[in-house]
């Protein structure tokens, strides 16, 4: 590509070069092109050619630029003939290349750096580090956005953008149905975005793709391109890369700016207050895209999230070995930026309703709550300790980060141990990773074979190359438990496949054999149900069969006008992408039904800020009361549980960051003062650090109301309703027991404590006394103690017994709170008496809100075991059904993890 120039022309250049340098270089180009294009129909690249060639290209200036759009235009044969050279005279320089020509483009390509087995399978780091990762290997930026570009070379340049709009799907009668198989559910331009890129406009290629998607490096990340826009590429052998060329940009552009947000000069839409509030409920993909695009377009928007942190199932669910929660940071702080504002630990259908909502002065509430449930197999032996869904073993180690020894949220142990997987999609292959990187040795069992397996091939083919087992045609039929109620064994039918079922998919069907491993913790991944907790509150919404909200046809609106939904919480378990392509959809519907004048718009502006405000209120303790040397009451700010709250709910309390989630129930509230009340006992490490907070110490989480109220029934006046208070089950009394008051049935409480040194409430002015004060032809109270030093010696179980003795027929019901031995030693006497009796159980639990699936009760119904949840059916339950021998065990479930927590805050030697 040099030329032998005469020293005449060479000063020629130079003037010309100084008269018009734009036109000079011009004329380099085109010289350089010239060169190149007749090189190139030559076909053979020599090595001196080719060096120059990518020497040029490397430079990242016009005339780069320039030859980079060149040969993106140039026909196939001579793209060819230049990867041919790469791969001859550069592969010494570059690996990657070897062999890259070969059957290229259909068939070869330049993959992302993923890190090896071996070193990524010990830990959380990103596992698939996409293009960019070629950077950890020495090479520059402008070397990886040239192995990006080669890979975009490789593109048909289609003229149908299949990759987009998917491939129509016909009916029998070879007609089109309207719906599409593959494509992208987001609507992003992906034939443009490459083309773009192919004419090394980076930049441009990425604001395509962030105007359709602010989610690129997160959806590209967690997308099944294999069955949307890759699925149905031309290439189909070898698809190109899209997913991996849509993370990219956005990395790229952070690798840019250092990972900040550019200055966006936006007036605050919240004081603007020139368009209607929008709340969105749920900060998953869907949320979050509806919330970004909404605020881009000036509205202001309140996104309310359930948990303590943001992203939904993409922070809880998904390990940051595939989804780094600095990408989901940086979509809220995008939102942010555009004047987004977000309330935490608020539960819909529970902290208020959808209707609240609207009432609040939120024009339109889009609801992306997710699935819900997690599905168990109900096969004997299931309530066993150590046998747990993915959603909880995920949400402990992601959310909770219980794998860290300085975060107080328990996890079974799993290294070393026989950690058994059951199911085959994504979700057990977080599972089975995330167990792997704890030190375990995993199996994933799978009832069909892996050909069947629904997780993406990525997925499943890491989790093999990471040492993990997978035992094919086989399902459990029963887990075996050791003399401390841990699952040690299980049986597993063996499988064979049948005629293929409703998804297209051979049924597996049981041959009558069977094998049994050992195994110390199983996790269940067999996806989920809707969660009842949003339709339960909202008794307009229509359900489908399976619960999931239905749309009106063509719309991401539901039953309900002005509620829209889309993501999980409509199609039950899916995609993230798919959740995202229903908020997107669901915001440009939004924006074009919204009509209200500007005095209407300042109003309900006004009253939606004002509700947000109420919903940030930091959950701060204005009053500290020491009731005894290891219980404490707290009075603490929470306006909407104030003004929720019903008799028998709890809460769900984070005290610290590195903290453990625990249910507390309310003990009393005052909706008038934005209060809620709560009595501790220091038991645990997270209870003790609790009673050390003082007055203007603030949680940092407190959810809730949650769980189903008391079911308060008038009683005959020759009735009454019982009541069996153990310790600190009195607080959770005492608001039961005073509905009861209020509507007239008459009450004895039996109140028991270990001595007088640990009673409370019960002193002259007293909530006990004064209850007494208030209701004395209604309240009839009895005190016990172990020792006799404060009411009459022993259990409360005695003077229960004598009352079923005098007069069974007086008692209406009997609602015991307490200790879980306690409460079972009163479930044995009623059951005796045949009187009617219910115990409130606040077991382990991680979410209260029906996701993890930990506060499982065995309950007997019809001569059948089945299993109820403490958040979702409780925490009331009859407890003459509950299997106690079952549920027992599991109040001791992380009691070793729990003692060893004691010792490491010096809280016991």
């Amino acid at each position: 590509m040099a030329m032998s120039l005469s020293q005449s022309q060479r000063d020629m250049l130079m003037q010309q070069m100084e008269h018009n340098p734009q036109r000079f270089q011009q004329m380099i180009i085109e010289e350089s092109q010239r060169a190149i294009r007749q090189t190139l129909k030559q076909g053979n690249l020599s090595e001196a050619f080719t060096h120059k060639l990518w020497e040029l290209l490397l430079a990242d200036n016009e005339l780069s630029k320039a030859l980079q759009r060149y040969l993106w235009r140039v026909p196939l044969k001579q793209k060819r003939y230049f990867v041919q050279a790469l791969d001859n005279h550069l592969s010494g320089l570059y690996p990657m290349f070897k062999g890259l020509s070969q059957d290229w483009p259909g068939k070869s390509n330049i993959p992302p750096y993923v890190r090896p087995p071996e070193e990524r399978s010990n830990d959380f780091d990103l596992v698939s580090q996409g293009y960019l990762g070629y950077t950890n290997l020495g090479y520059s930026l402008r070397e990886v956005e040239l192995f990006v570009w080669l890979e975009v070379l490789r593109d048909k340049q289609c003229e149908d953008s299949p990759c987009e709009t998917g491939i129509p799907i016909c009916n029998a009668q070879g007609e089109e149905t309207g719906e599409s198989e593959g494509g992208c559910p987001v609507k992003i331009h992906i034939p443009e975005v490459i083309n773009l890129m192919g004419q090394g406009k980076l930049k441009a290629a990425f604001e395509l793709i962030r105007d359709a998607n602010p989610l690129p490096n997160v959806t590209g990340r967690v997308c099944p391109q294999e069955l949307q826009c890759q699925g149905v590429c031309t290439l189909n052998e070898k698809p190109i890369e899209i997913g991996q060329l849509e993370w990219f940009l956005p990395q790229r552009e952070r690798e840019l700016t250092n990972g900040e947000l550019p200055d966006v000069a936006i007036e605050n839409p919240w004081a603007k207050a020139n368009k209607p509030p929008i709340a969105i409920v749920g900060s998953g993909p869907s949320g979050l895209i509806n919330a970004y695009l909404l605020a881009k377009e000036g509205y202001p928007v309140t996104v309310f999230e359930a948990f303590h942190a943001l992203g939904g199932v993409l922070r809880y669910g998904i390990p940051e070995f595939r989804l780094p929660n600095q990408l989901i940071d940086d979509v809220v702080a995008k939102i942010k930026a555009l004047g987004g504002r977000f309330v935490t630990n608020y539960i819909v259908g529970k902290t208020a309703t959808l209707a609240d909502l609207k009432r609040a002065g939120f024009a339109r509430v889009f609801v992306g709550t997710g699935a819900g449930l997690p599905r168990f197999m109900s096969v004997p032996g299931e309530h066993l300790l150590n046998i747990m869904s993915a959603n909880e073993f995920l949400t402990r180690v992601n959310l909770m980060h219980a794998n860290e020894a300085q975060y107080e949220t328990p996890l079974p142990e799993v290294k070393d141990k026989q950690v058994m997987i059951i199911g085959g999609g994504n979700t057990a292959m977080d599972a089975a990773r995330t167990a792997r990187r704890l030190g375990a040795h995993v199996t994933i069992v799978y009832r069909r074979t892996q050909q069947e397996m629904p997780a993406r091939v990525e997925e499943l083919h890491h989790a093999l190359e990471e040492g993990i087992a997978l035992n094919e045609l086989r399902s459990p039929c029963e887990f075996h438990g050791d003399k401390n109620h841990y699952v040690a064994r299980a049986t597993l039918d063996v499988m064979v496949l049948g005629e293929p079922d409703a998804s297209g998919r051979r049924r597996p069907q049981a041959t009558g054999d069977t094998q049994v491993v050992p195994v110390d913790l199983v996790i269940m991944a067999l996806g989920n149900s809707s969660n009842p907790i949003v339709k339960d509150a909202e008794p307009d919404l229509t359900t489908s069969k399976w619960g999931t909200l239905v749309l009106n046809k063509g719309s991401q609106q539901t039953s309900v006008s002005g509620i829209y939904s889309g993501g999980d919480a409509t199609r039950g378990g899916s995609t993230a992408i798919k959740a995202a392509g229903d908020g997107q959809a669901a915001a440009k519907e939004i924006m074009q039904g919204l009509n209200f004048n500007d005095k209407e718009i300042h109003n309900l502006v006004s009253q939606a800020s004002n509700y947000t405000d109420l919903g940030q209120t930091p959950p701060t303790i204005v009053k500290r009361r020491q009731l005894t040397e290891e219980i404490v009451e707290l009075t603490i700010k929470a306006p909407l549980i104030a003004k929720s709250a019903k008799a028998g709910q709890f809460v769900r309390v984070l005290a610290d960051e590195k903290g453990e989630l625990i249910p507390l129930t309310l003990a009393d509230w005052n909706e008038s003062q934005g209060t809620i009340d709560l009595v501790i006992q220091g038991l645990g490490t997270s209870s003790k650090l609790i009673n050390q907070m003082q007055t203007g110490d603030s949680f940092v989480a407190i959810a809730g109301p949650l769980g189903q109220p008391s079911h308060i029934e008038p009683h005959a006046n020759d009735k009454r309703a019982v009541f069996t208070a153990g310790g600190v089950g009195l607080p959770a009394v005492h608001p039961i027991m005073r509905s009861h008051l209020e509507a007239g049935n008459h009450v004895t409480l039996i109140s028991g404590f270990r001595g007088e040194a640990h009673c409370f409430w019960t002193e002259p002015g007293g909530r006990v006394e004064a209850l007494k004060s208030n209701y004395p032809d209604q309240l009839n109270v009895i005190y016990t103690s172990n020792d006799g030093s404060f009411g009459s010696k022993g259990f409360v179980t005695i003077p229960l017994e004598q009352m079923l003795i005098d007069n069974k027929e007086a008692i209406a019901e009997v609602i015991t709170i307490g200790p879980p031995m306690m409460m079972r030693a009163v479930s044995d006497l009623t059951k005796g008496y045949q009187v009617n009796c219910v115990a409130s159980l606040n077991s382990i639990m991680v979410d209260a809100t029906g996701m993890c699936g930990a506060c499982m009760v065995p309950v007997m119904e019809n001569g059948k075991l089945i299993r109820k949840h403490a958040c979702i059916d409780g925490p009331e339950i009859d407890s003459h059904v509950i299997d106690w021998d079952k549920l027992l065990p599991r109040f001791n479930q992380f009691k070793p993890q729990e003692h060893q927590s004691q010792i490491d805050h010096l809280l016991i030697d």
